[in-house]
């Protein structure tokens, strides 16, 4: 992103994060919201926080060195409830409809992850770049936040799995524990690049996603 913390990009004039806060808090299933953040963004995020109009943001907290670590220090400071929304702040195009399905998933397995089925075909390969095989497309799906998880769920997951992962769902994977697949939508991206950024910006002028938050 060129220099820029990709959740502080400016997008249509305000920084990424704050469509995504606008969600959270204007959600009725939502009490609290904790934003977690690297060590050189805290003061940042928390003078955005203190200008904005998010009642519900109880803490702004630093993260840690890995994705895991940052959603450990968030969770640590959501002691006493019993769901927990993990969402990255640089999916600006999140909402309410997408917060309550992952919420109604969850409540029947204990963790719900939204995802989107992938429309291309993979394949496999090695070091050489020579193919190994193709997997069937009708069974993949490319995992998205949010992420909906009972907290004791997720806690224990936090504490017993300490090796590197690419996302919550797998750590309660790897415990055996049952995950639900619930429809996110392909226009949920994550901007990492600034050609995201550009599709952002294209989404949100076309009201795609509602460009009046």
């Amino acid at each position: 992103m060129r220099g820029v913390d990709k959740i502080f990009a400016p997008l249509l004039g305000k920084p990424l994060v704050s469509y995504v806060l606008s969600v959270f808090d204007e959600s009725p299933c939502v009490q609290r919201i904790v934003l977690v953040l690297s060590q050189r963004n805290l003061d940042r995020g928390r003078r955005l926080v203190e200008s904005g109009r998010w009642s519900k943001v109880a803490d702004v907290c630093e993260g840690g060195e890995r994705r895991q670590d940052s959603v450990r220090a968030g969770l640590d400071r959501l002691t006493d409830v019993q769901w927990v929304i993990v969402h990255d702040g640089a999916r600006p195009f999140i909402d309410a409809d997408m917060i309550e399905r992952g919420l109604e998933e969850a409540r029947v397995t204990g963790s719900a992850v939204a995802a989107v089925p992938v429309t291309d075909t993979v394949k496999t390969a090695g070091p050489d770049l020579l193919v190994s095989g193709t997997l069937p497309r009708h069974t993949l799906w490319a995992a998205q936040t949010p992420q909906v998880f009972r907290r004791d769920v997720l806690a224990d997951a936090h504490d017993r799995v300490t090796d590197d992962v690419t996302d919550d769902a797998a750590m309660v994977e790897r415990l055996g524990a049952a995950v639900k697949l619930f429809l996110g939508s392909h226009r949920n991206i994550k901007v990492t690049t600034p050609e995201d950024l550009t599709v952002a910006e294209t989404l949100m002028k076309s009201g795609l996603d509602g460009a009046d938050r």
